[in-house]
């Protein structure tokens, strides 16, 4: 299934709110390459049904439910993987939270509390985890997926932008001192992609209107489109291994 460039046959990935949008997408794509892909998210007939759809379609995944805002579902996730495979080359963070839409000074403790948790914890430990089993095998790739807001905070979604922030400083510090041990890490910087999860943006004319006017291209991204950039990241042509590469999604936004 794999091509000779992005050839994934024998790697084991594991992708996080891989049950719809850009981590569907992402698992779809690195199970075409021949990876065996682990789906997940808090929902796991969602899963189930995305792994359902790779199998049919020739290739190999399964559901595993993993909510990365419990430390406890972060730790089983990964020590089912260990136990079951032995192994994990590829760790996509891409399950994120944006409980609050509105101004910033509105922001109360539970929508803070809660996005800090999945989108900066839960990628910290969940990296942790897979790093050190990977470090076992010896090396890996992890991609974090950020967004644009990281770079330019969005409007109506403070908290959100601050935690993609992080992910990126998280990225650079992952990078340089899990480089010298095979594990690569990398960001991917979505711009307005369109999901269910970034459905406000494209119900609020003026925020989507302010969009169109920073995009060259003048059009939103699909899912797929991110997929790609993460498929270079995790395959052998990103031969690397020090430093870190920040892949802002350039042709789609400014």
């Amino acid at each position: 299934m794999g091509t000779n460039l992005f050839d994934l046959s024998g790697k084991v990935a594991l992708v996080t709110g891989a049950s719809r949008g850009i981590g569907e997408a992402i698992a779809r794509l690195l199970a075409e390459q021949g990876a065996h892909v682990i789906v997940s998210s808090r929902n796991i007939a969602d899963c189930q049904a995305v792994a359902d759809a790779i199998v049919a379609a020739g290739g190999k995944a399964e559901a595993l439910a993993c909510h990365v805002g419990k430390m406890e579902d972060i730790d089983a996730a990964i020590g089912a993987i260990e136990k079951a495979h032995g192994r994990l080359d590829i760790l996509v963070n891409n399950a994120a939270t944006n409980p609050y839409f509105g101004h910033i000074l509105d922001t109360d403790l539970a929508a803070y509390t809660k996005t800090v948790d999945v989108n900066i914890r839960g990628y910290f430990f969940t990296s942790v985890a897979a790093g050190n089993l990977m470090k076992k095998n010896g090396g890996g790739a992890i991609v974090n997926v950020a967004s644009v807001n990281a770079l330019q905070p969005g409007e109506k979604q403070g908290i959100y932008s601050i935690t993609k922030a992080a992910v990126v400083n998280m990225t650079k510090a992952f990078a340089k001192e899990c480089g010298p041990l095979g594990i690569r890490v990398n960001a991917l910087l979505p711009g307005l992609t369109k999901t269910k999860f970034s459905g406000a943006l494209f119900n609020d004319d003026d925020i989507y209107d302010n969009w169109m006017a920073r995009i060259p291209l003048r059009r939103h991204a699909e899912p797929s489109e991110m997929a790609g950039t993460v498929l270079y990241l995790v395959s052998n042509a990103a031969s690397y291994t020090n430093g870190e590469c920040i892949v802002v999604d350039g042709g789609l936004t400014l």
